[in-house]
C-alpha cells in the first residue's frame, strides 16, 4: 500500500507542477517580433495584436518661454507626420513634459572656474499604441527623418503585445491540469494492478 501512495503523491507534484509551468510560461508574452511561443507541457504559437512604439523629442532653448514654444511646435509636427502615414490621432499621446536648467563649465587659460546658466532643455516623451501594427511600423520607421528639421527625435523599438493573453493562459492551464489528472489516473491504475492479489 506504501507504494500506491507514493504514485498519488507523485501525480499530485505532476498537478502543482504543470499549473506552475503554465502560469510561468504564458507570463513570457512581451516580445520584439511578430510571433509568440507559449510553452508549457506542448507548445502554442500566435500573432501579436497589439504594437506599442516609444520615443522621445528635445529642445534646448536660452528662456523658458521660447522653449515651451518649441516644444510645443515639434510635437504638433509629429502628431502631422504619423497622421499623412495613416496613424490616427487617438493612438498617439504625449506625456508631460519635463524641464531641466542647462549648465556650461567655464575655464580660463585650462583652468576651471565654475559653471553658468545655459537656457532650458525640455523633454517629452511619447507613444503610439495600436492594433493597427502594419501601419504603425512603417510610419515609425519614417520617424528618424524628422531630424532633418532640426526635431531631436529618439525613438525606441516597437514592443509587440497579446491582448487575450488572460484567457489563453486559463487555456493552457486547464489543459496542463487535465493533463496531470490524465497521468494521476495512469499511475493509480499502475499502482492497482501492481497490488492486485494473485
Amino acid at each position: 500500500m506504501n507504494n500506491l501512495w507514493k504514485y498519488v503523491i507523485i501525480a499530485s507534484a505532476v498537478v502543482i507542477s504543470a499549473v506552475v509551468l503554465a502560469t510561468a510560461y504564458t507570463h513570457r508574452y512581451n516580445v520584439r517580433s511578430g510571433t509568440i511561443s507559449v510553452t508549457g507541457l506542448g507548445e502554442t504559437e500566435f500573432s501579436s495584436d497589439l504594437i506599442v512604439i516609444e520615443g522621445e523629442i528635445t529642445v534646448e532653448r536660452d528662456n523658458m518661454q521660447s522653449a515651451y514654444e518649441a516644444i510645443e511646435s515639434q510635437r504638433t509636427e509629429v502628431i502631422e507626420f504619423l497622421t499623412e502615414r495613416g496613424v490616427k490621432s487617438e493612438f498617439i499621446s504625449f506625456n508631460m513634459p519635463s524641464v531641466d536648467k542647462l549648465t556650461r563649465s567655464e575655464y580660463i587659460d585650462g583652468n576651471y572656474i565654475g559653471e553658468y546658466f545655459a537656457g532650458y532643455q525640455i523633454r517629452q516623451s511619447f507613444s503610439i499604441e495600436s492594433k493597427d501594427i502594419e501601419t504603425v511600423e512603417a510610419a515609425a520607421r519614417e520617424l528618424p527623418s524628422l531630424l532633418i528639421n532640426d526635431i531631436n527625435i529618439e525613438v525606441d523599438d516597437p514592443l509587440y503585445y497579446y491582448s487575450e493573453l488572460d484567457a489563453l493562459k486559463h487555456d493552457l492551464i486547464a489543459a496542463a491540469a487535465a493533463d496531470a489528472r490524465a497521468r494521476r489516473e495512469d499511475c493509480r491504475k499502475l499502482g492497482s494492478r501492481a497490488w492486485r492479489p494473485v
